[in-house]
C-alpha cells in the first residue's frame, strides 16, 4: 500500500491517541462557546501504519514528542519548513533496519572501484531520463545526450553529468528565456527546489528503511551534508520531478508564488508512476526498490542498482 504524504499549512494541535494520529484545530480548541461534543467530532485521525511523509510548513504547529516516536518507529520522514514555507529540515528514525549493523559495515567496507562503478550507473540514467523529458516536451534534439550517456566512464571522470545539465537546462524550459538552474535564481526554481526536497525526503527514508547510512555517499561527499547518499540515489528520479514543474507550469497562470495548490501539485510526488526493469510503481515504493538493490550491490549479489527509466 502506498503511504500517504501529509502536509499541515494552517495551524494545528497534532498528537497521538490509540496509534492514531489526531489532528485539532487551535480555533475549535480555544473558543468557550464550542461544547466538548463538537470538538470531539471536529477532531480528524490518521493511522499511523498509513503515513509515509508529514510535512510541516506553519510556525503555529504544535506536535507531540508521542507523536514524533510513533511517526519515527513507523520509518515516516518528517520534513520542516522555513517562513517562505521551502523545506530546510528533516527528521529520519536512527534504526529502520533489524540488521543495521550488519548493513552499515557492507556499505562502509564498500571499494573505491565499486561507489565509481555504482556512479557510472547512476549518472548514466539520469541522462537518459533527461534525454526522455527533452524529447517528450521540447522535441529538442537528444542524440547529443544519448552519446554522453554511453561515454560516461567510472566515476564519471570526464564530468559528462554537468556537460548534460547544461544542455538541458538551456533547453528545457522553451518558453522562459535565458533560464538559468539556480537555487536562489528566478522561478520556477522554486518549484523544482520544492520537488526536490521531497523526493530527497523520499530517498532518504527509503535508505534508512534499507538500512543504509543516508550520509555516506557513493559521489557526493560534502563534509556538512547529512544526506550525501541521498543525493547521489535520487539524481536519475530529478527528471520526473523536472516533468512534473513542467506540467504546473502549463496549468498554472501564476506560477510565480507557492501558492496552496501548486505544493499539492508537488506534493504528490510520491505516488508518481516509475518504471523499473520494465515494472511501474509508484515512486515511493521504487526508491525502496533502488535502495535494497543498492545494498545488495554493497554485499556482492548484484551487480547494477535498479534505477528508473523513462
Amino acid at each position: 500500500m502506498i503511504k500517504k504524504t501529509l502536509c499541515f499549512s494552517n495551524p494545528a494541535y497534532l498528537s497521538l491517541r490509540n496509534r492514531q494520529l489526531v489532528i485539532r484545530l487551535p480555533e475549535v480548541e480555544t473558543c468557550s462557546r464550542v461544547d466538548e461534543a463538537f470538538k470531539q467530532v471536529s477532531q480528524h485521525t490518521i493511522p499511523i501504519e498509513d503515513i509515509g511523509v508529514v510535512v510541516i510548513e506553519h510556525q503555529r504547529i504544535t506536535i507531540s514528542s508521542g507523536l514524533l516516536e510513533a511517526l519515527l518507529e513507523n520509518n515516516c520522514a518528517v520534513i520542516t519548513c522555513d517562513g517562505r514555507s521551502l523545506p530546510v529540515g528533516l527528521l529520519l528514525p536512527l534504526c529502520g533496519n533489524t540488521t543495521q549493523s550488519e548493513r552499515f559495515r557492507h556499505q562502509l567496507d564498500a571499494s573505491v572501484p565499486l561507489r565509481k562503478q555504482l556512479w557510472q550507473q547512476t549518472v548514466r540514467q539520469k541522462i537518459l531520463n533527461q534525454a526522455s523529458v527533452l524529447l517528450r516536451y521540447t522535441c529538442q534534439e537528444t542524440r547529443c545526450m544519448n552519446t554522453w550517456a554511453a561515454e560516461v566512464k567510472s566515476g564519471d571522470t570526464q564530468n559528462m553529468e554537468a556537460r548534460a545539465a547544461a544542455y538541458y537546462w538551456k533547453h528545457l524550459f522553451t518558453n522562459i528565456p535565458n533560464f538559468v538552474r539556480d537555487r536562489e535564481g528566478a522561478p520556477p526554481n522554486h518549484l523544482l527546489n520544492y520537488g526536490y526536497a521531497v523526493l530527497r525526503a523520499v530517498m532518504a527514508r527509503s535508505l534508512v528503511i534499507s538500512g543504509l547510512l543516508p550520509t555516506l555517499g557513493i559521489h557526493h561527499h560534502n563534509r556538512y551534508n547529512a544526506y550525501c547518499l541521498a543525493d547521489d540515489m535520487m539524481e536519475p528520479y530529478r527528471p520526473y520531478v523536472d516533468e512534473l514543474v513542467l506540467d504546473i507550469i502549463s496549468k498554472v497562470d501564476d506560477y510565480t508564488p507557492l501558492t496552496k495548490e501548486i505544493k499539492m501539485m508537488l506534493l504528490t510526488i510520491p505516488t508518481i508512476d516509475v518504471t523499473i526493469e520494465g515494472k511501474r510503481s509508484p515512486l515511493m515504493v521504487a526508491a525502496l526498490q533502488t535502495t535494497a538493490s543498492l545494498y545488495k550491490c554493497y554485499t556482492g549479489e548484484l551487480r547494477r542498482v535498479a534505477l528508473p527509466e523513462i
